[in-house]
């Protein structure tokens, strides 16, 4: 007691004044549902009957996709010509698609390794989804890589395989690390996200059995390796979940910054920066955290989950989207005060032409989308119109699709030698290839909301008020 005395007689008397404000939590699980409810309403939504409206969307998306086949099969038969490449501009849509779809995919790794780290718990509703989205995006953006060399059959020598002739890789070439760069974190991605299936898939395989049938019980129960939810089964699934988790957070940096390489380590005017690798990989978030949106609110509103994805979720990735926009923008800003400061004549042309050159519609449809779309997001009341966040989450992606194509495309046009320049303009094969791309992303994803919770159930259920060994104290 006399210690007790002593602590208060020490403690400053402003201290005993000051009573800090206890914030409540945010509810992650809205409307106090319980295990039970989270089960069904998560594997009802594989178990029931199809849609029609899947069935709809699933047989545009396949007729979409066919874009992408014909336009492959026309371009490895006929040659790399049938695409719009011509001197000066010997990359174009390509490239711009590539790295593209390789941001899009980072939404999915930043969810689930970063915030896993961080014990962000706001993750869990969204997470499965955009890990699948990360390896979806990653299946579309290694198209354009392979086919883009032209001769596709050699394209097995951009990997350090023995082969008879002793022909190793260039190492030193930028596609050589894209090739490393997407095919880790491809890998990892997947083992990241087959992972977090497995107790979910176990909970499938009981209820097929249970249900009479046998044939996707055996199916779920194969892939689920059998899981029977032990201590030391999900003692070993933790700790390969946080390894996971701790190897794909230096990818999000890494992947992007290996590709921002393709460009920066050139002697482009308009290319050769050194700020390209934290710009690319903030626009990279950006861009995912803009098509998780897109892909998951009208998730939200067919299969009514609102209890599950709340507006505390929308409002967090609406921040983000927010923040990482604003460093994009700030990274525009930078560039042109980069040319101005190094006073190099080369330089600064580059990016006034982007801004007022050929090119300057392209130039001011980024600004709009990247710089002006996520400032909407300061205001409360449009990040609480889950309408309007949709379609801001829309433009996200249009401005980052047009941010590839202004920095690829305008540096190329115009070069060092104005005799050499020209006016990129796409063929048909690329915007049919390209816009197929869509089709084959949505034909994955809409398999996998078919047939794979779309949600984690286990780490939802943790994250509910009932989980808690406190009694419900959120303190």
């Amino acid at each position: 007691m006399a210690h007790t005395a002593d602590h208060s007689a020490a403690t400053p008397a402003i201290l005993n004044e000051v009573r800090p404000a206890s914030l409540p939590r945010a509810i992650l699980v809205e409307n106090n549902r319980s295990f039970s409810w989270i089960t069904e309403k998560i594997c009802s939504i594989i178990e029931g009957k199809t849609p029609t409206w899947w069935w709809v969307c699933f047989i545009l998306a396949c007729f979409i996709a066919s874009f992408t086949v014909a336009g492959i099969t026309y371009l490895v038969a006929t040659g790399v010509g049938v695409w719009g490449h011509a001197n000066p501009v010997n990359w174009a849509w390509d490239i711009v698609n590539f790295v593209f779809w390789i941001g899009i995919g980072h939404a999915g790794t930043l969810i689930s390794a970063i915030l896993c780290l961080l014990r962000q718990k706001w993750r869990t509703s969204i997470n499965r989804a955009a890990e699948a989205m990360t390896i979806f995006a990653v299946v579309c953006a290694g198209i354009f890589p392979v086919f883009h060399v032209g001769r596709v059959w050699y394209a097995f020598y951009l990997f350090p395989i023995p082969n008879s002739n002793v022909i190793w890789q260039n190492f030193r070439s930028p596609l050589e690390w894209d090739v490393f760069a997407v095919s880790t974190y491809g890998t990892v991605s997947v083992l990241f996200w087959y992972v977090g299936l497995l107790p979910d898939l176990a909970i499938l395989r009981d209820r097929f059995e249970a249900a009479g049938n046998k044939l996707r019980s055996f199916l779920y129960g194969f892939f689920a390796m059998g899981w029977r939810g032990s201590n030391r089964h999900w003692s070993n699934y933790e700790m390969a979940y946080l390894v996971l988790a701790g190897i794909s957070t230096p990818l999000v940096l890494s992947v992007h910054t290996i590709v921002s390489f393709d460009f920066a380590v050139s002697l482009l005017p308009g290319w050769h920066t050194t700020i390209f690798p934290p710009y690319f990989v903030a626009g990279a978030i950006f861009s995912g955290f803009g098509m998780v949106l897109t892909l998951m609110l009208p998730l939200r509103a067919i299969y009514g989950l609102e209890d599950l994805i709340t507006q505390y979720h929308i409002d967090c990735m609406c921040k983000i989207t927010l923040a990482t926009g604003t460093i994009v923008g700030y990274a525009y800003g930078m560039e042109f005060f980069i040319a101005w400061y190094g006073a190099n004549p080369n330089e600064g042309f580059a990016f006034v032409n982007r801004a007022f050159g050929h090119y300057a519609w392209a130039y001011w449809i980024m600004i709009s989308c990247n710089v002006i779309t996520p400032q909407f997001f300061w205001f409360k009341g449009v990040r609480n119109n889950t309408s309007f966040v949709w379609i801001l989450s829309i433009f996200v992606n249009v401005g980052m699709w047009f941010e590839r194509f202004v920095i690829i495309v305008t540096s190329l046009a115009r070069d060092f030698l104005p005799s050499s320049w020209g006016y990129y303009s796409p063929s048909i094969v690329e915007i049919f290839t390209f816009f197929g791309t869509f089709g084959v992303f949505s034909v994955l994803f809409l398999l996998f909301i078919r047939f794979l919770p779309i949600m984690p159930m286990a780490e939802l259920k943790a994250v509910t008020p009932q989980a808690d060994v406190h009694g419900g104290d959120h303190h």
